[in-house]
């Protein structure tokens, strides 16, 4: 494999250990708000702001592959 084959596996590899994260933090609040038994304001808000996380976290993604695809990196 050239270096540039590992970098884009180890791109892609990044990605899916974040993904994962992401999915067990998820399956971890879920847990601890059936368990404390928060009311339903508090469930969506808990869940609004993981959102935003996941959602920063694809935006930095996306504008990271817009800059390095103009030369800006």
């Amino acid at each position: 494999m050239t270096p540039q084959q590992y970098a884009i596996a180890e791109t892609i590899g990044l990605n899916l250990f974040f993904i994962g994260i992401f999915i067990f933090i998820g399956m971890a609040i879920q847990d601890v708000l059936k368990k404390g038994e928060v009311p339903k304001f508090g469930r969506v808000f808990v869940w609004f702001v993981l959102f935003l996380g996941c959602a920063g976290f694809v935006f930095k993604g996306i504008v990271q592959v817009l800059w390095e695809s103009n030369g800006l990196s």
